[in-house]
């Protein structure tokens, strides 16, 4: 009787350890499919960065939704190089390149610094959003700092360009802000977080106007009433731009 006890009892054992065994294997095997999975979602997180801030990622892997809209406010920041067209043709164009490549970085982490979100580069033109990926009231006074650390930004750039024999840069920066839609917009290959709205033509109409007035900066009065009042600003006389209605009161920053 004691045998068949024993037998009865090592048999169990056996089968005891041969479920621990594959309950690890299972375990083993799952936390190494987690990992990969995880990997995956990575990857497919710095692809999408590219193409959309981090907050829309998050949105579209949590909701699977891809076309998505939301009406929002948005202040709008335009900035364009002055004369490039004619830099452009006088340079290498690996020289050209890395030149624009520089002012591209040092912009875009002056802008970033101040919760801003690049959307686009437009040849040597830059295209920039406050406001469009979570709520921010402070949204005018970022827009309009990001500006002036551009402006500081670029003068240190400058001097590291003409140390190496390069030629310097200059810039027109518009600034405005106004309602729209903000969402992927694109084909099936290729998407990006854009600002859809009237505000975005604006802003670049208003950029051109800083060579007219041969100032840096300059923002409308729609702007202007959703800022600090400590921000030292000018007024420049009304002007007209193409589609807008009546002539833009705007002003340039001190």
């Amino acid at each position: 009787m004691t045998s068949w006890l024993l037998v009865i009892a090592a048999s169990a054992a056996l089968l005891f350890a041969g479920l621990l065994w594959r309950a690890l294997h299972d375990a083993k095997r799952l936390r190494q499919r987690v990992t990969a999975a995880a990997g995956e979602l990575e990857s497919l997180q710095r692809a999408f960065s590219r193409f959309a801030p981090d907050e829309v990622i998050e949105r579209i892997i949590a909701e699977g939704v891809v076309d998505f809209g939301e009406k929002k406010e948005v202040s709008v920041l335009f900035a364009d190089v002055a004369g490039f067209t004619a830099l452009s043709e006088s340079l290498e164009p690996n020289v050209l390149v890395g030149i624009l490549n520089g002012y591209f970085e040092r912009m875009s982490q002056a802008i970033s610094e101040h919760r801003g979100y690049v959307s686009t580069f437009i040849g040597d033109g830059l295209l920039a959003f406050f406001g469009a990926t979570d709520p921010n009231p402070w949204q005018g006074d970022d827009c309009v700092r990001a500006a002036l650390a551009m402006r500081v930004a670029l003068q240190e750039y400058n001097d590291e360009l003409a140390q190496r024999g390069l030629p310097t840069l200059a810039i027109g920066i518009g600034l405005h802000r106004g309602t729209g839609v903000v969402g992927l917009v694109g084909s099936r290959e290729l998407k990006e977080f854009a600002f859809v709205g009237r505000a975005v033509n604006i802003a670049a109409r208003v950029q051109e106007l800083t060579r007219q007035y041969e100032v840096e900066i300059i923002l409308t009065d729609r702007l202007k009433q959703t800022i600090d009042p400590s921000f030292a600003v000018e007024s420049l006389p009304d002007t007209a731009v193409k589609g807008v209605g009546k002539p833009l009161l705007i002003h340039t920053l001190v």
